[in-house]
Order: structure tokens, then sequence, then C-alpha cells
């Protein structure tokens, strides 16, 4: 037999487990301790697919040409499998070599070696049960008599020790993950730079960080330098400088507390490009909650850097990653692995990778090492998931040099000692400094708007009257709770009404918001004497600068309240004070947290005479709110607790539990937005043509919405939508299904399960 293969198209196995054993390796680096995290990462790659050499999968290869043939789970029954000798190679030699405890420890290589396609398993009722199978004991027996060479078989000096695991027992599951994070985006990329003709698999042209700050500093000199002289203004160039000022500061947890309309985005931006040049950091990470308003974000971060021309970031929200039983050789290169030096992505994607078992979502971690995070509006983190979700970033930042920003106007108030009780345990992040050196003075200075709340809290006020009030004001900002509240306001008010929601595509709301900030520009010029009422979800509330006299705002969460009133007299421009309008609608907000948080509402508020959004109202808020409130609602902190006499732990369980989005069964639709319709068929024809890449899947997410599955499965049953790929829905060419003012068609009961918000 000539000499075995890893792929097909002529990759050696040989050259390809040490490839990859290496890469792995040097994405472990960065772990501490360096040098032992390095062998685990080698070894766990020089034996991923010590089950190629088997015989059956070397014909199997040969005769498909098949580029997909090397993937477990398609055609080729038993033969084909190869995931599980590396892992029982591992327990054998490591047991042979340093006894019970040298077996013991090798799980973390069977781990990370039989989970490498199928994702990360439980041990009970999962790894345990597989690696016991006889199919792959013969997998081993087969694969050993094929003699591989030595240089594949043998461990080294290596001493499989568990007593310097960054974190202890605690932070077992989230170093194995990164781990497994080092074997599969080590392997996806030496894969990727066979199928590739051999280039260089990590992707190239990004700018440097240096070459980022160097630019940002540029823009932000011509930006000031243009800027009128307004207090808001001066106030924002002196956050901007205690930012830079403070990222000198020793790496770890910073706050950044900037009431709405004070620049924090871009002064958030400052403090973590300076702190990683300061401090040796690799990369910075801004992570935003809704996928609605990223699209923003990014643009406000091109714009900044456009000098370093198109390639600056990855903007990276998709939904639209294939399922494992679904992959194929293309949808594995096609997932990210965040190897930029500016990340632009979701609360979703972060925490829901953070705590992934999947190959595709793991892929990234290791490139969260040595990093600067900022979250944005950190009031959004998912209060039912909290509890993990501070778990790890408590281990990112102490053992895997992270730094953590938490930037918000109305901060939660994380620290260990503001209201976490270690007697019930709550956990808390440990020392949050803050940046602004007195937030009380600052929120003073910015206070632009007075706030009307309703004179009872009992009484709802219907649509019609709110329609009837908002329609007697030139220009006004509606933000209500639901979809289908907007829909339904938008209806009564006159026709030339704009509407905002998550409904539209990103090139479709962009669109709108560039209309209303060009609206407003003139009306304030008095170019424009038509009125302008905008309704909208709370998708306006983090990261849209907008600026209108009036809002009101439906009944919410306190941090709601003050991120509406951040879009009213934004920049100061008004004689007085902005009017910011609090109703109760007609329908409560839906179940769950929104609920809760209106609830917690009413209860900080009822009787307050003094200013409701006073900074010091949101302790007081956010300790009714998190009251009320299961933090691990999935009980994810148990299930990644490993039981020391196995190392079981039940990764794929906590993975599957830990979904942000209440329905974990949504759908990406690729939509017919007709203003951009010559863009939307040439990406769909790219994709038919040639399949899934990662700058293909960037692309048309800008005309992506997201649906639940099974409106979509309805949907594709009455042939409204095709199915491209799994997990991606097309609308199909000949129906009206997209609506040029509210984007997908309006159903209440289809498009509004349990009233998802934006």
């Amino acid at each position: 037999m000539s000499e075995p293969l890893a792929h097909s198209g002529g990759h050696l196995l040989a050259a390809h487990l040490q490839s990859v054993a290496g890469i792995a390796a040097g994405f472990s680096e960065a772990f501490e301790p360096a040098t032992l995290t390095q062998r685990w990462a080698y070894l766990a790659g020089l034996w991923h697919d010590l089950g190629k050499y088997r015989p059956g999968f070397q014909r199997y290869l040969l005769q498909s040409d098949n580029p997909d043939a090397h993937i477990e789970g398609k055609v080729g029954g038993r033969e084909k499998t190869h995931s599980a000798a590396g892992a029982l190679w591992a327990m054998r030699k490591l047991g042979e070599a340093h006894g019970p405890n040298g077996a013991l420890a090798a799980r973390v290589l069977a781990y990370l070696i039989a989970s490498h396609h199928a994702g990360l398993y439980d041990w009970d009722g999962g790894l345990k049960e597989r690696l016991e199978e006889a199919d792959c004991q013969t997998e081993l027996q087969e694969s050993l008599a094929e003699n591989p060479p030595e240089s594949i078989l043998n461990h080294g000096d290596f001493v499989p020790s568990l007593n310097q695991i960054p974190g202890g027992s605690a932070g077992f599951a989230l170093w194995v993950r990164l781990l497994f994070s080092c074997l599969v985006d080590a392997d996806f990329l030496d894969t990727e730079a066979h199928f590739d003709a051999g280039k260089p698999a990590r992707r190239e042209g990004f700018p440097t960080l240096d070459q980022m700050l160097a630019a940002f500093d540029e823009h932000m000199v011509a930006k000031a330098a243009s800027a009128s002289a307004t207090p808001v203004n001066t106030l924002r160039a002196d956050i901007l400088r205690q930012c830079r000022e403070k990222a000198a500061l020793p790496p770890g947890f910073f706050s950044l507390t900037v009431p709405t309309g004070g620049g924090k985005t871009l002064s958030s931006l400052a403090f973590a490009l300076k702190h990683a040049q300061a401090h040796g950091k690799r990369r910075v990470i801004y992570a935003i909650p809704y996928t609605s308003i990223i699209e923003q974000t990014a643009d406000v971060f091109r714009e900044v850097f456009k000098a370093l021309g198109d390639e600056v970031l990855i903007e990276h929200h998709s939904q639209a990653d294939a399922a494992e039983k679904d992959e194929t050789a293309r949808s594995r290169l096609a997932c990210e692995n965040w190897d930029a030096p500016l990340v632009v992505t979701t609360n979703v994607q972060l925490f829901e990778s953070l705590f992934a078992a999947k190959t595709s979502r793991c892929r990234k971690l290791h490139n969260l090492v040595g990093s600067v995070i900022v979250l944005d509006e950190a009031q959004q983190l998912p209060p039912e998931f909290l509890q993990p979700i501070l778990d790890a970033l408590n281990l990112l930042v102490k053992h895997y040099g992270v730094t953590v920003v938490l930037c918000t106007a109305t901060q939660p108030a994380l620290n260990t000692t503001d209201y976490f009780d270690a007697s019930n345990n709550l956990r808390g992040l440990e020392n949050v400094r803050e940046i602004i050196d007195d937030p009380d003075v600052l929120f003073d200075a910015l206070k632009r708007v007075k706030v009307e709340l309703p004179p009872d809290w009992n009484i709802s006020t219907p649509w019609a009257d709110i329609a009837t009030q908002l329609a007697a004001e030139d220009c006004v900002l509606a933000i209500v709770g639901t979809r289908k509240a907007a829909r339904e306001l938008q209806r009564l008010l006159p026709p030339d009404t704009l509407h905002l929601s998550a409904l539209m595509c990103g090139a479709h709301r962009k669109v709108v918001i560039d209309q209303i900030k060009a609206r407003l520009k003139a009306k304030r010029e008095g170019h424009d004497l038509r009125p302008l009422r905008v309704v909208s979800t709370q998708l306006v509330e983090a990261g849209v600068d907008i600026d209108f006299p009036v809002v009101y705002r439906a009944l919410a969460g306190l941090d709601s309240i003050a991120q509406a009133a951040g879009r009213c007299n934004r920049e100061g421009r008004l004689d007085g004070k902005g009017r910011v309008v609090v109703f109760v609608p007609p329908e409560p907000p839906p179940l769950g947290h929104l609920r809760k948080g209106a609830q917690a509402c009413i209860s900080t508020l009822h009787g307050q005479h003094a200013d409701p959004l006073a900074r010091a109202l949101f302790a007081t808020y956010f300790r009714q709110f998190y009251s009320t409130v299961d933090l691990d609602s999935k009980k994810i902190v148990p299930m990644l607790k490993v039981e020391l006499k196995t190392l079981g732990v039940q990764f794929r369980s906590a993975a599957d539990a830990f979904r942000l989005i209440d329905d974990k069964d949504s759908a990406t639709v690729v939509v017919r937005y007709a203003e951009h319709s010559d863009e939307i068929e040439k990406l769909l024809g790219l994709l038919a043509a040639k399949g899934p890449t990662r700058w293909l899947m960037r692309s048309l997410q800008r005309y992506t919405v997201s649906i639940h599955k099974r409106v979509a499965d309805r949907m594709l049953m009455q042939g409204s939508l095709t199915l491209r790929m799994p997990g991606l829905y097309v609308q199909v060419n000949a129906d009206n299904l997209y609506d040029p003012l509210l984007g997908l068609k309006p159903d209440d009961d289809l498009y509004n399960p349990g009233g998802f918000a934006p």
C-alpha cells in the first residue's frame, strides 16, 4: 500500500499529524503554564487522526476521491471512523508509562481526540461508553497493525500531570475547551492549506494593532478638529482622555460608566487599543447584545480605520453554522476562528462559543487568550446565564491574560463586593476598576432630558391613544417592546411613519437609520418641514446615534428606559431638556426577564419623586431584578464541575443547555431586499456555485433575518422559502414576502412566538 493519506488529493497522513501537532502547540503558547499546555496540545494533534492508518479507511479515501471523505458521520460506515484510535492510544500509552494516574490524566486527550469531529462529549453516557465499544477497540488494533512511525506513536518525556491546570478543578472544563479549540483550529487550518493549493492557511492582510491605534489617533484628531465646541463634545473629549490614560493600568476587569451619548463606543475602543499595546494583548473583541445593531458598530469602526483598507476587522454574527451531522469540507473551512486583531461580534456568538461543544463554535476560543474583551451594554448580559458567564470571565482574566471592559451607562455592578451573596453561591467579578474618575459628576453634567412617568403604573394606555399623542408631535421616536407592537403602532400612525425592527435585514435597517439621521439634520437646519415620526423596537437603544427632541418608551426595565433617554436630546442642542415619556402599553412585556425587568422598574420608581434616571437608582434596580431571576437557570455550573475520580464533565449537555435565545431552533433567512437585489443575487449565485466561505457568509449577513426554525420550516413547506444549506433559508424569487417598510412580512402568530422582542 502507498504511504497513508489524511485527505484526498495526496495529503500525507504523517505530515498532517506532525503539522497539526505543531500548530496546536503554537496556539497554546499564550496559555499558562505554557510549556505544559503545549505538550498536551502537541500530543492531541499528533494522535488525533491515528485511526486513519487503518486499511479500511485508506481504501475508502482512495476510492471516494471526495473532499468530504475524511469527515466522520457521512457515508462509509465503520471503515471511515478514525477519532477513537488516538484517544484509546493515549490512555494505553500514558497508562503504561505512568500507571493509573497517567491513564486517568490521559482522558483529557481522549476528550480532545475522540471529539474532534463530533464535538466534545459528556463523559458518562457519551465518551466513556463510546470508547468501550468493540468497533473502537478494533479501530486502534487495525491502526497499530499498520506500524505507524515511532515518531507518531512516541510521547517523549511527557508526564501527564493535572496539578497545574489554570484555576484547578474549577477551571478544568474551560481549560479542556481551550485545548480543544487549539486542536480543531489547527486541524481545520492544515486541511485548508491542503485543499487551497497549499496557500498559507492563516489569514494574512490584517493590519497590526499598532497600525490600528495610529489610525485611530489620526481619525480622532480630525474628528475633534471638525466638532463644534459644545458642552457635550467637551465632556466626550474628557472621557476619551481618561480612557487613554487609564489604559496603562494593569490588566483585569474595568467598568466604563458613561451616560448615553457620551461617546463610549469610540472611547472604549481607545482604551482597548492602548491597553493592548501597553500590555502585549493579541486582539480586541467587541461584543454587542443585538445582532440588529452590530453592523452599525462595525461600520463606525471601518470608518475609523478606512485608511488601512477594507479588511480591518471580522464582523461575526452568523447563525448559519452547519450542524455537525451536516458538516462538509467547505462548511468546516467557512466557520470563523477570530484570527483578526479586531473582532466585532454578538453576545450570542461570544458566550455560546465559550460554553460550546461543537467544533465550529469552539474553533475560535484559543484566540480569546491574551485579548481585550469589551462588553458593550454590559447590563444586557443574559440574567439566566449570568453565573456561569461571570465564572468564565473570572477564569479568563485570572489565568488567560484577558482584560474585560464592562461598558454601559447603566452598570449592573457585578463586583463581588456589590450584592453577590457568597452564602447563596452567587459569585461576582473580582476587582472591577472604574475608568471614569467621578461618574456622578459626569452624569450630572450630561443630564439632557426630563422623564415623565405614568400617573398610575396599573393603568395602560391603548395604542390608539399613544398614536394620537405621537401624531401631534413634529419629531418623535417611539420605542416599544415587541415586533408585533411596533407594527401595530406604525399602522395607526400616518403612512409616512418610519419603522425599525429585526424583521428588517441589516442593509435595510442601515438605509432607514441613515434616512432618519439625514432628516433629523435637515430639520435642525430648517431644510425639511415634514413631520418625522419613527416607531422602533429596542434595537435603537444600543449603538444607534440618533437625536430626537421627544422619545416615548413603553414600560420596560429601568436600564432600557435610560437607554431610550439616550436617544433624546443626545447632543444637548435643545434650549431646554428633551422630553422622555414612559407609558404602560396595552399588552404587558413578554413573560420572562423582560417582564421581570419591568416589574423591578416599577418597584424601584414607585413613589420616586427625584430623577428617575439618577445613577444611584440602578444598584437598587439590579438588586431587585436579580433577586427574581435564577442566575444559573439551566444548571450549567454543576454540569461543568469535574468529577475528580473519573474526570467526568457534561460538556455536551452544558453546551446544549447554554442557549441565550429561548428558542434554540432559530433559522437564518436570506431575504430579497429590493434595494440591493443585484448584490444579493450575485452572492447567492456564488453560494450555489462554490459553497460557503467565510467571506461569502459574512457578506450575506447583511441580508439576513432571524426567525424561529419552526416558522421557517412551515414557510419552506408553503414554498415561501428554499433551504440553500443546513440552517440557511432563502426567500424565493417570485413572492412578495419582504415588505419595503416592515421587512419580512408580518404574521403575529408566526413571527412573534412568546413576544421575542427586537
